[in-house]
């Protein structure tokens, strides 16, 4: 008791400093210094990853500053437990300037490791700043410019006035108010975004910024700063080499699903069964389940890869463990004989359910783990058909399943950028016929099947859509029933994918001091 009384004294000490934060948005230069727990600093991470695909996925889909692009971050982000730190008042909450500052630390650890990490987060982190500055009242601007010491004062009436007509041609379709806006006269090299546009007049080596425009100036700095510190960070890592609790945590975090846990679903067992797999297939399948229904209906077999993320989504969406044996059997037996399906496969299809081998019950397989691990080889099936598929090949399979050409160009856009679950996304668009719901983003194939059995069971607006992709899905009494049942799905689980084992309890927060 004596040393847990000290450990949280200790802790309450620690957070005081705190307390006396000037501003709640800042640069992140001076690293935490206290001692967190282990469960608090996987809590704080997933938060603020949860923040920054947030900020991710709107700026895929929205011009950056747009109107759309504001209200799609913001909703989102309040949905986290960071939600404060994009309040509008002025004041700084203790607790959330400190998960603001913990957490940010704690993913520069994490996406320090490559370059393609470090470019993700550099630039996430960068739209993040951006949209918290812009939120910011004329005083909160201010003193933030004041407290980081950019002391950067507009020109004089004299000066302004020696430059106006080459203000007032280069601010373009603002020319008709440059006489009224505030001008600061900045080396050109802090506003390279500015100049690569043409949006500032030059002269003598230094710029013109209008007042609206010195978020460059600051973006300019944060980016020159984090970019350095995650150098820093990354030569520092082998220290952490020897701590076995937090490295696995780390090297995982980039690649962590965030969504809800998608484990057997209890309250549809027994409404689901293997004669209704087909006709779910064709109304609410994801492209990558469907692909696998369909090779598996024409060829009778699956190979292993195609088995496990297929029977695993089954038995996500509630396909109890008899039925799947059942499933499985009717399918597999139209090419082999009973006797070598039990001997070489129904071991598999137990194993899954946690009745063989270590007896783990598994998890269905995430979007980010179907793209990212178990490439398909020859004669495989399984993996993410907008990323595993060759693009010519996915156009022609899209126009033949009655998808639009609009909705086809832009699914093709989509996953030529490499944006693969937007295209998902696009796709259950195209295929359910007013359902483009903003609020939704396509993280789990079963979270497809639950958004699409919703939609026909009438808790989406929309209309059932009349294509070739659809032919034969009407809602019959069986479908209908599994709608319902989904609507009982299970809670956000922030653990139910954690791949590592349990971890201690503690961590001291000094090993971020190397960030």
């Amino acid at each position: 008791m004596e040393y847990a009384s000290k450990r949280i004294r200790r802790q309450k000490n620690s957070r005081s400093v705190y307390s006396g934060a000037e501003h709640r948005l800042q640069f992140y230069k001076i690293p935490p210094k206290e001692t967190v727990s282990l469960q608090e600093f996987e809590e704080y991470a997933i938060e603020r990853l949860k923040v920054l695909k947030a900020v991710e996925n709107a700026g895929i889909r929205f011009m950056r500053g747009s109107e759309e692009y504001n209200a799609l971050v913001e909703k989102e982000i309040k949905k986290t437990r960071l939600a404060k730190i994009i309040r509008t008042d002025f004041s700084t909450n203790e607790e959330e300037y400190r998960m603001d500052h913990i957490s940010h630390f704690i993913l520069r650890l994490a996406y320090c490791r490559s370059e393609d990490l470090k470019r993700w987060f550099l630039q996430q982190e960068l739209d993040l700043f951006r949209f918290r500055f812009l939120k910011e009242t004329a005083e909160g601007k201010q003193k933030f410019l004041q407290v980081n010491k950019l002391d950067y004062n507009p020109i004089s009436d004299e000066e302004k006035k020696e430059v106006l007509q080459s203000l007032i041609a280069s601010a373009g379709k603002n020319s008709t108010t440059a006489d009224t806006v505030e001008y600061f006269k900045v080396p050109f090299t802090e506003v390279l975004d500015l100049v690569r546009g043409r949006r500032v007049y030059l002269s003598r080596g230094f710029a013109y910024v209008p007042k609206d425009d010195m978020i460059v100036i600051l973006i300019t700095h944060y980016r020159a700063h984090l970019s350095q510190q995650l150098a820093l960070t990354s030569r520092a890592l082998p220290q952490l080499e020897e701590d076995n609790r937090l490295l696995p945590m780390l090297s995982g975090l980039s690649k962590r699903y965030l969504g809800q846990d998608y484990s057997t679903k209890k309250s549809n067992i027994g409404k689901i069964t293997a004669e209704m797999i087909d006709s779910l297939s064709k109304q609410s399948f994801p492209p990558c389940m469907l692909n696998l229904h369909q090779a598996m209906k024409r060829d009778h077999h699956l190979k292993h890869g195609g088995r496990m993320q297929y029977g695993l989504f089954l038995k996500g969406i509630g396909l109890s463990l008899e039925e799947a044996l059942r499933f499985w059997r009717i399918e597999f037996t139209k090419s082999m004989d009973g006797d070598k399906f039990d001997k070489q496969y129904s071991y598999n299809i137990r194993h899954n359910y946690g009745k063989e081998g270590k007896r783990a019950d598994y998890t269905p397989y995430s979007c980010n783990k179907i793209i990212m691990s178990n490439a398909p080889g020859p004669g495989d099936n399984h993996g993410c058909p907008f990323r595993h598929t060759d693009a010519d090949l996915l156009a022609q399979k899209l126009r033949l399943q009655g998808i639009s050409k609009d909705f086809t160009d832009k699914i093709m856009k989509y996953t030529r950028e490499g944006h693969y679950q937007i295209a998902c996304k696009v796709y259950f668009d195209a295929t359910h016929s007013g359902a483009d719901d903003q609020d939704v983003h396509i993280n789990h194939p079963n979270q497809y099947f639950d958004e699409s059995q919703l939609f026909y069971s009438g808790k989406k607006e929309g209309k059932i859509p009349n294509t070739p992709a659809r032919t034969g899905s009407q809602r019959s009494s069986q479908s209908t029933q599994l709608s319902q049942a989904s609507q009982n799905s299970q809670p956000v689980s922030q653990n139910a994918t954690m791949d590592d084992e349990m971890m201690d309890d503690d961590l001291c927060m000094a090993a971020m001091e190397t960030a």
